[in-house]
């Protein structure tokens, strides 16, 4: 059988991608056949394929990584990619998810050492077509998601470089980021879309590695702290 031209693959991959975007909005599962369904009869032996490209940019774009929870009935869900819970659509849930660009932004802040100018932001933004003042078609205003939502949702750390005339600012994660994710998850993450393995970035690799051990020593010192307020109450208790 003859490929299909680029053009016609292209179409029922953004024909799928609408339908499970819309099952994400709506927290519904989804199956195998639906999919199916959703691609013309011609194409139906691409599907592979189909579905290998739209998973790719659900999850490059949107932040929204497709899983199969159910192999016998082939059954798949949507989630946020690295287990963040913010995705941006609003009340009314008719927007696109924002998550994409949350995952993004954490990527380059780790990636330029974890505290990285503004203006690098934009730059790295602008090599992926989002720029500041344009409207996106996908994450709309992008400076205000970015400088107003993703801080007031603490992902971001958005701070005044010292002594800086004019001001200039500059990016950090922010405490629902390190509570959410981690370094060593979202270099995971990177590894998987570059096609290499997480050590291969060597220097990203150790300090993720710093970070899983600075984690653990701060989780026995939280589990050492309550068994000892544990101690001192049953003491007292006694006492009393």
């Amino acid at each position: 059988m003859e490929p299909l031209p680029a053009d016609i693959i292209h179409d029922r991959v953004s024909a799928l991608v609408r339908f499970l975007l819309l099952k994400y909005r709506t927290q519904e599962l989804t199956t195998r056949a639906e999919m199916l369904s959703r691609v013309t009869r011609e194409c139906r032996e691409q599907f592979r394929e189909i579905f290998s490209e739209t998973c790719e940019c659900l999850q490059l774009v949107f932040g929204a990584d497709v899983r199969e929870v159910d192999p016998i009935n082939h059954t798949y869900v949507l989630i946020s990619t690295l287990g963040l819970t913010y995705d941006g659509v609003g009340i009314n849930g008719r927007s696109f998810p924002k998550t994409g660009f949350l995952v993004l932004i954490l990527n380059i802040i780790f990636i330029e050492g974890n505290c990285v100018p503004e203006e690098t932001v934009w730059e790295k933004l602008g090599a992926v077509g989002v720029h500041v003042g344009i409207e996106h078609s996908i994450y709309g205003e992008s400076r205000e998601l970015l400088t107003r939502f993703l801080v007031q949702e603490l992902y971001i750390e958005y701070r005044r470089v010292a002594d800086s005339d004019p001001a200039r600012y500059e990016l950090l994660w922010g405490p629902r980021a390190y509570a959410e994710t981690s370094k060593m998850e979202v270099l995971e993450y990177l590894a998987k879309i570059s096609g290499s393995e997480p050590s291969s970035f060597r220097f990203l690799y150790l300090d993720a590695l710093r970070d899983q051990e600075e984690r653990a020593q701060a989780e026995i010192a939280t589990d050492m702290a309550g068994a000892s307020s544990s101690v001192m109450s049953r003491e007292f208790s006694r006492s009393d």
